[in-house]
């Protein structure tokens, strides 16, 4: 399959099964998130027309078993449903990986609930623009976004959130994400699909149930939530790759780990040498998001040069990286590689 802005890879089809995927490859964060309220309809499709090889959404289920894309379970920032009184004896207070949150929560709803409401801006003090899309999309299924992707020819790269903690209550995620790729066609090592998530357990036990590409997510501080390491860190050493690499294709580690201070860290080198490949998150173009090296101004929401950020990331020689901002992300992309 050709996928958007498909060329070759710089790796062989026979020894990489991404490579009808553009390299380094564009991964549209959450959909075109710097431009349109994030997971929603409209952010994948605006991501798609800037030129994303991937989008991204983040999966959880509903009460009645339906994955939707929501980067949390807890939607009162991302959705309208502390505006529908009929919804107001939902509200909870709940214990997740270990932090208490209260609000409402997408297990608590039917899907037929859940799309009575319409998306909003998460950070709407950041990206005040962005609210004028506010009220205008209703919260996805991922076998809407399958059906997107399909008909533009992308890849998708979707993460099973909080994947123990669902387990624990009864409506684990694995499975249905299985059966609902399965069903699209997609259940091979070249499917245009990547797995991802910060949990180790899970992604070991998807290893046994797909051939699809599986990425272990990484923070620069923490563990994984479901306790299989102790550190993030302890799992970026030599061995720790070396373990990782026994179950999945790659990892996605947070853009402040190719980093030691202004020098570049081993991680991508390292990883590399475990045969995996390298996708950081997430690139944003607001001065909150970027190295002060990067940043231009003083406005917490004015944009900086992610494009030299990204660049910068791209000399490691990085794989594929997360971002907001697709548009500026396939132009740093492409001009790194010298194409007009």
């Amino acid at each position: 399959m050709l996928l958007a802005g498909g060329c070759a890879s710089r790796q062989p089809a026979a020894m990489d099964p991404v490579a009808s995927l553009s390299s380094p490859i564009v991964i549209a964060h959450r959909g075109a998130s710097g431009e349109r309220p994030e997971h929603t309809l409209a952010a994948y499709a605006r991501a798609i027309q800037q030129g994303a090889d991937v989008i991204e959404p983040d999966l959880v289920p509903t009460r009645d078993g339906v994955l939707v894309a929501r980067h949390e379970n807890e939607i009162s920032e991302t959705t309208d449903v502390a505006d529908h009184p009929e919804f107001a004896d939902r509200r909870a207070t709940k214990t997740i990986d270990g932090k208490t949150l209260t609000g409402w929560f997408t297990e608590d709803f039917t899907l037929a609930e859940l799309k009575t409401l319409r998306a909003r801006e998460r950070l709407p003090l950041l990206r005040p623009d962005n609210t004028a899309y506010d009220g205008q999309e209703t919260i996805p299924t991922l076998d809407e976004v399958i059906t997107l992707a399909k008909r533009h020819g992308v890849a998708i790269y979707p993460e099973t959130k909080h994947p123990s903690y669902f387990a624990a209550i009864g409506r684990g995620t694995d499975a249905p994400l299985v059966a609902a790729l399965k069903a699209a066609g997609w259940d091979s090592a070249d499917a245009p699909v990547f797995i991802q998530s910060f949990e180790i357990a899970n992604l070991r036990r998807l290893a046994t149930m797909t051939k699809i590409r599986l990425i272990q997510l990484l923070d620069a501080d923490g563990a994984p939530a479901d306790g299989a390491a102790a550190s993030y860190a302890e799992m970026t050493t030599p061995a720790g790759l070396a373990a990782v690499a026994r179950y999945a294709w790659g990892i996605g580690p947070n853009k402040a780990m190719l980093w030691q201070g202004d020098a570049p860290s081993t991680l991508v080198r390292d990883a590399h040498a475990a045969g995996l490949r390298v996708h950081p998150w997430t690139y944003r173009a607001e001065n909150y998001f970027l190295p002060s090296r990067f940043r231009q101004g003083i406005n917490p929401r004015g944009h900086g040069d992610v494009a030299a950020e990204i660049s910068a990331a791209l000399r490691l020689g990085i794989d594929g990286f997360f971002t907001d901002f697709p548009a500026i992300g396939v132009k740093a992309r492409n001009d790194a590689r010298g194409v007009k």
